[in-house]
């Protein structure tokens, strides 16, 4: 199953060094306790073994002293290998903190986004390329936040793969390039994998499919965050032969994928999962299978926008005669440009396409420069996470831009729609009607005269209560919202105003948007019109009928005391020319018929004078009183309607163009990377 050869032993595998840490630590407690050892032998005397017994000392009889220093020696022995374990053990643990210390720093320059470098010199600074990929990033993160409440999270998936894919990178060494070789069945791209690492790594042969699961190879220590993240087993990370093209390719880590035709669903999996991680691609296609539609449909039509990273090689050159492989490598070249690849030709950015043989060797020199200054350069991670952000905020366009304006808002025409047709619902026009009555009518019984007012007195006096009633609603106006009793089918009609309204303002408030936050908007202005009838309706039955029939008089003009006593003095004049005339005929005064009559006729004549006089001058006070009691309404009514319905819809509008912005900034592209490798 896994393509490993011979060399597949203990001694060639690559660990990143945590082995040859572990051996150091061994050999430094064998050498001691070997050191311990050598003491105890000393201890013991040069006889030989302290415990034989057989020395001068014992036949002299001092055989108990030498017990005792024998049992002596056998104490210091014990308590030297304590405190050699002990210092073993408190060496170690400082290790483990240094390596604590380690991450930690590694970890902090991960969230800040610096990269890693072992903690042992400072991280450089970012180029102007990472630096514009940080602020598309940011934007990004901010354009998701203030979606996540108004798009599904289908819709957002790729966008926040994309930006855990990308801190996951970020996190990681970048001064290290993971290249991957991919191909289809036959293609001979674990040859070529060999061939570039100078050693037999992965198996070739004719049984298929010959790779199974990926191998990496790494010219530099410092790669295994990487390997971990692309989920690559310690027994398949391999080194390459030390070489002096090897060297050229210092930072690179090279990973042969499975064939990505494979029969077998895991395998396919394998090549999906690590092209979505790794950070450049080298394609090997050969003559027989350069157009199959797995490869173009399924991978590099999809992977366009990934140009800058990609690599095309057609492999087997040694098969094809004559100008046979010129003619081969064009129509490649056709067949990429119609998948939308852009091809890094005469110095513009792309992907690079070459020939080459790597069971001959021939162009193989030339894709390992290549890759040795692709690899120098340290910016193919930036490019590869600026594809995908690319490739993410081309799927979204659809919902952040559509054909309309780019800052969509509620226009003033459509206000003052709105606001007439809250005016109109609530009754503000009726309203003023009734209150320029009212005051035309306080300036009659002011100016009228007496006897027209006894007359209307009277007839009240006459009429029931509840006729009275029914004429004094008339008199203001017949306002069905100032009235308890309002028939149902004027309160559904002015509700029906009311919602229409609502969605007058909300379709005018959404062209130009795309679907998503156009419904957003549209759901904004029905939730806040959900009582706005009732607060309506509220304001008409407090405010309305407070401004129909004010508890207090209306404020009276100067002229009114000037019209009161002129009519005061024309009623008094047809008094006194009754009284005259009544004199006369009783024959109290001397009969003269003309005096008394004039009187009488001037003030019958006068008074109505008077009061058509003081009709016309009330018109215009009158006028100007019921249309401040209407626009007192009007704005009361339009307030309400600003509060429930058009702040709302505003603030949602406000939320959009921040998403806008925040798209345009991820779909601005930064600043593009040079690609031409020369």
């Amino acid at each position: 199953m896994t393509a490993l050869t011979d060399r597949d032993r203990t001694d060639d595998r690559w660990d990143d060094g945590f082995i040859a840490r572990s051996r150091h630590r061994v050999s430094r407690k064998a050498a001691r306790a070997s050191g311990a050892a050598s003491g105890a032998a000393s201890a013991a005397g040069p006889g030989g073994d302290a415990t034989d017994g057989r020395d001068g000392s014992a036949a002299d009889g001092n055989a108990p002293s030498g017990l005792a220093a024998v049992g002596a020696g056998l104490h210091a022995d014990q308590d030297r290998n304590a405190a050699l374990d002990a210092e073993l053990k408190a060496e170690m643990e400082a290790e483990l903190d240094e390596e604590r210390r380690a991450g930690d720093e590694a970890l902090v320059r991960a969230v800040s986004g610096a990269g890693s470098d072992g903690g042992k010199v400072s991280a450089p600074p970012l180029s102007p390329e990472a630096q514009a990929l940080r602020m598309r990033l940011d934007a990004l993160r901010q354009l998701v936040g203030l979606s996540r409440t108004r798009l599904d999270g289908t819709s957002l998936a790729e966008a926040g793969r994309v930006l855990d894919e990308a801190a996951a990178r970020r996190g990681l060494s970048t001064q290290h390039t993971v290249v991957a070789i991919a191909g289809a069945t036959g293609s001979g791209k674990s040859t070529l994998f060999n061939s570039l690492a100078g050693v037999q790594i992965s198996e070739t042969g004719l049984r298929r499919p010959t790779t199974a699961a990926p191998i990496a190879c790494s010219w530099s220590d410092g790669a295994a965050g990487l390997l971990d993240r692309l989920e690559i087993p310690g027994r398949l990370r391999r080194r390459p032969r030390e070489t002096p093209e090897a060297e050229a390719l210092r930072g690179m880590v090279l990973v042969d994928l499975p064939d990505l035709d494979s029969a077998l669903g895991v395998h396919r999996d394998h090549v999906d999962r690590v092209l979505a991680l790794v950070d450049a691609v080298v394609w090997v296609v050969d003559p027989e299978k350069y157009a199959d539609a797995v490869l173009h449909e399924r991978y590099l039509r999809p992977l366009a926008g990934h140009a800058e990273v990609t690599f095309v090689v057609l492999n087997q050159l040694d098969r094809l005669p004559g100008e046979a492989a010129d003619l081969v490598l064009d129509d490649l070249r056709r067949l990429l440009d119609d998948d939308g690849i852009a091809l890094g030709e005469h110095g513009e950015p792309g992907a690079t396409v070459l020939g080459l043989s790597a069971l001959t060797g021939e162009g193989v020199g030339e894709l390992r420069e290549l890759l040795a200054q692709f690899t120098q350069e340290k910016g193919a991670a930036t490019r590869r996470i600026s594809a995908d952000v690319d490739r993410a905020a081309g799927r979204l366009r659809h919902l952040y831009v559509a054909d309309g304006h780019a800052g969509p808002e509620i226009g003033e025409a459509a206000r003052a729609e709105f606001e007439d047709r809250l005016a109109e619902a609530v009754g503000a026009y009726a309203a003023g009607l009734a209150a320029e009555r009212a005051w035309r009518r306080n300036a009659g019984k002011a100016c009228g005269t007496p006897w027209l007012r006894l007359w209307r007195w009277y007839e009240n006096r006459r009429a029931p209560r509840t006729l009275a009633g029914l004429a004094a609603l008339a008199a203001i106006g017949r306002n069905p919202a100032l009235s308890p009793g309002t028939p149902l089918e004027k309160e559904v009609t002015a509700r029906q105003r009311v919602e229409q309204a609502v969605r007058t303002v909300a379709d005018e408030a959404v062209i130009g948007l795309p679907d998503p936050w156009a419904q957003a908007v549209r759901e904004t202005a029905v939730r806040g019109a959900e009582r706005l009838p009732e607060a309506l309706d509220e304001l008409a039955v407090t405010l309305g009928a407070a401004v129909a029939v004010p508890a207090a008089k209306p404020p009276r003009p100067t002229w009114w005391p000037a019209a009161v006593l002129a009519q005061a003095a024309m009623t008094l004049v047809q008094i006194f020319g009754g009284l005259w005339l009544v004199g006369q005929i009783v024959g109290v005064l001397e009969p003269k018929l003309m005096p008394p009559v004039l009187f009488m006729v001037a003030g019958i004549i006068g008074g109505p004078l008077v009061e058509w006089a003081c009709s016309i001058a009330a018109r215009g006070p009158a006028r100007r009183y019921g249309q401040d009691a209407e626009r007192k309404l009007r704005q009361a009514a339009a307030g309400c309607g600003r509060a429930r319905v058009l702040e709302p819809v505003a603030a949602e509008l406000l939320r959009y163009r921040e998403v806008r912005e925040q798209y345009a900034t991820v779909a601005a592209g930064g600043t593009k990377l040079s690609t031409t490798r020369e």
